[in-house]
């Protein structure tokens, strides 16, 4: 088949598809996967055909306006015309030349395949590692996760995934009368696969027959850490890993004056991966109980920690779990977005503790936090238990699998 795979956004929103994708070509198919440019060179280091569209949704979140929208989501509103809408169109015309060209289209919701299905013959299959858009009983919208809802509520939470859809009616209706499809759009019945674990999150039971929960979409990295980091390592006990992810972020407090506090009073040493938010290391490499690097294979890196920091993306907290470590989620998108959804799941499933959202922390909260982090025991039998279970599946198998059968 000749398969397309449409996302945008953050790297967390993007390597799920380059991961998939690489599976989909080893099986003998035609694999094209089109996001924003600066993903080019990651997208083809899996092998895989690219094709590059505008929306470039890190560079507009790393932009003044962005750093705005991002401390105040209903500021956003002001910006579609000028921001947001001329990406989308782009988007929306590069990713339609794709997929009219294509047997199977595999597209991320900010994608919004759905809303020109009418008009393709290709089969399209809804691909998502965070369900926030099918409405459930069983948990809030996890964009929305903060509101500590209760139950009798979780549906109507999905709302604001529906609303944030009529923000983009215009962009969508103009491009679909370019195209020639008449009418509005509507609600399509799309088949979904989400790489998610049963294990950590069961699939609701009022969710359709055609969506499906196959396991995190885990990859073997052919990427070897480097000797720098293995001295790091071999050098002491195991470090804690400290990383915010791939987005920008703000904080009132002085992160590298209390990392180097907590090797002082806690006694570890800690391994940190920078990414945006994290500039001046000056402090940090002075300390030699610290190691700063730009980035690993996770795979590779977690395995040799004693327990995890990071922002509570998906996708980092999944690593943690396949490597039986325990963590503390400090969420960067707070109060909305997903990662303290995540991290309240694992503060349920006892393998993490509480969020500790990073706008919300002073220095005594995230060192009290990250002591408990590593003297409690708990923790770190339930994170290996948690280990195990992960083992008895193949998530990127069991979605080949599903994606083949449709």
């Amino acid at each position: 088949m000749k398969i397309a795979l449409l996302t945008l956004g953050t790297r967390g929103d993007v390597q799920p598809f380059a991961i998939l994708g690489k599976a989909l070509k080893t099986r003998g198919h035609t694999v094209t996967v089109s996001t924003a440019a600066n993903f080019s060179s990651f997208i083809q280091s899996y092998g895989l055909d690219f094709v590059q569209v505008d929306a470039d949704f890190q560079e507009i979140l790393n932009s003044e306006e962005g750093k705005k929208m991002m401390s105040n989501p209903l500021s956003a509103r002001k910006h579609l015309h000028r921001l947001i809408y001329p990406m989308i169109e782009d988007a929306m015309a590069k990713f339609y030349t794709l997929s009219k060209d294509s047997d199977m289209v595999l597209f991320h919701v900010k994608a919004m395949a759905d809303c020109y299905a009418d008009g393709l013959k290709a089969k399209l299959i809804r691909t998502n590692v965070v369900p926030a858009v099918q409405p459930t009983r069983e948990f809030v919208n996890p964009i929305v996760s903060f509101l500590n809802l209760p139950s009798f509520l979780n549906k109507v939470s999905y709302k604001l995934s529906d609303l944030g859809m009529k923000m983009m009616n215009k962009p969508i209706n103009n491009f679909r009368r370019s195209i020639g499809i008449n009418g509005k759009y509507k609600n399509q019945d799309i088949p979904s696969i989400y790489g998610i674990s049963s294990y950590f999150l069961p699939k609701p039971k009022d969710y359709p027959e055609n969506c499906f929960f196959t396991g995190f979409w885990f990859e073997d990295s052919t990427v070897e850490l480097d000797h720098g980091i293995l001295d790091f390592f071999n050098a002491g006990e195991r470090p804690l890993l400290f990383t915010l992810g791939s987005m920008p972020f703000r904080t009132t407090i002085d992160l590298p004056k209390v990392l180097n506090r907590i090797t002082k009073e806690l006694k570890t040493r800690i391994i940190v991966v920078k990414g945006w938010g994290l500039n001046d290391m000056t402090q940090l490499e002075k300390n030699e109980n610290i190691r700063v690097i730009d980035g690993a294979p996770y795979d590779k890196l977690i395995p040799h920690i004693r327990a995890a920091i990071h922002h509570g993306g998906i996708g980092t907290s999944a690593e943690c779990m396949r490597a039986g470590k325990p963590f503390l989620t400090c969420p960067v998108l707070y109060p909305l977005g997903d990662q303290h959804f995540w991290g309240t799941i694992a503060y349920k499933k006892g393998i993490g503790l509480k969020p500790l959202p990073l706008k919300n922390m002073n220095e005594e909260s995230f060192v009290k936090s990250v002591k408990e982090l590593i003297q409690n025991k708990k923790l770190y039998d339930n994170s290996w238990k948690m280990m195990e279970k992960l083992k008895k599946e193949d998530g990127v198998s069991n979605a080949v699998q599903i994606i083949e059968s449709l």
